[in-house]
């Protein structure tokens, strides 16, 4: 799968003599004509693709069905399809590691439009997670006005705003 970016945080000088912790992700690019559906999260107040860690020893594909499942009650998920990896380094400060290395596999995929019921972990409920079909245009005008303006950003909403403006760029003349 080809790389989409490579992000380090500003903070980290320098990845060698590092504790690094990777983490595998997978995001879900599903689109209907302009309409994409994301997960808006109130605490955040921005919005993101679908997907979410993989467990140990979990196929990416299934784990990337699982989280849609999970976190937008799509159903009838299909036609899935590699659209490339984004990867970051990010701080860290837990499990004895200085560094997260996040690796997100992205798929473009269909699924129905009616959603049905999610099954979201504690953190998502109290965070105020929410899927939603949106214009992927002005999904991406918000997330650039968080941005721009949020104390409360970090490198999550670079890089949703990044995959969006290459979703376009990339998938929305070919439908």
């Amino acid at each position: 799968m080809r790389i989409l970016n490579i992000t380090t945080h500003p903070d980290l000088d320098r990845l060698d003599n590092q504790k690094i912790l990777q983490r595998n992700a997978t995001r879900a690019i599903i689109l209907k004509g302009e309409d994409i559906l994301l997960l808006y999260t109130e605490r955040y107040h921005d919005y993101s693709l679908p997907g979410g860690g993989i467990d140990d020893g979990e196929d990416v594909i299934a784990g990337l069905v699982r989280e849609i499942e999970e976190e937008t009650g799509a159903k009838n998920i299909s036609s899935i399809e590699p659209f490339g990896i984004y990867e970051e380094f990010r701080p860290w400060y837990k499990h004895e590691c200085n560094v997260l290395h996040m690796i997100s596999y992205c798929y473009t995929c269909d699924a129905d439009k009616e959603l049905g019921d999610t099954n979201y972990e504690s953190y998502e409920i109290r965070n105020g997670m929410k899927p939603v079909w949106i214009n992927i245009h002005e999904a991406i005008a918000h997330n650039e006005n968080i941005i721009a303006h949020s104390e409360k950003k970090g490198m999550s909403i670079e890089r949703e705003t990044f995959l969006l403006h290459l979703i376009v760029k990339e998938r929305l003349h070919v439908q």
